[in-house]
């Protein structure tokens, strides 16, 4: 037996996974890595998505590179929940900080309506995101909450790695 050259293909399998329905919008993701450049061309943040469990969830990992900084690491997972009917995420990050919140499938995109992130010594931020895809790329684009209005975040364009 060679079980070795077997583990070899395990990642293959696992992009090749059919999600559950709630997750299908996000199947583009999955399988593949996603970099962007934030402005300045300074830092940038990379995401990498698979199938978990046959695909009853996908994971995304993601990396914010900085020269001279150590990474900035967080993992989301998404998974449908069904009694709430919605796809919901849960969000961990190597500095303490977390969120949760829900993704919806729109016309031209995936939004990620109004939720909470909270940093490791209790501080919170509101925020929603929208990502637009367009042929091996998609568009992020977060939105703060700030004294009662909605103030652009960051906009990002991640291509297919």
């Amino acid at each position: 037996m060679r079980p070795l050259p077997l583990l070899l293909l395990l990642p293959s399998f696992a992009a090749l996974a059919q999600p559950v329905a709630a997750l299908q919008p996000m199947a583009f993701l999955a399988g593949h890595c996603w970099k962007g450049e934030f402005s300045g061309g300074k830092q940038t943040d990379e995401h990498c998505f698979q199938w978990l469990y046959g695909g009853q969830m996908l994971r995304d990992v993601h990396t914010v590179r900085s020269p001279g900084k150590p990474d900035y690491v967080g993992e989301t997972t998404y998974y449908h929940d069904p009694a709430a009917n919605k796809v919901a995420f849960l969000y961990l990050e190597n500095s303490g900080g977390h969120s949760r919140g829900t993704m919806q499938p729109v016309d031209g995109g995936l939004d990620f309506p109004a939720t909470d992130y909270v940093g490791a010594k209790g501080k919170t931020l509101t925020y929603r995101v929208r990502w637009t895809p367009s042929g091996d790329a998609y568009e992020a684009a977060s939105e703060m909450l700030l004294d009662g209005r909605w103030v652009p975040q960051f906009k990002l364009l991640l291509k297919k790695q």
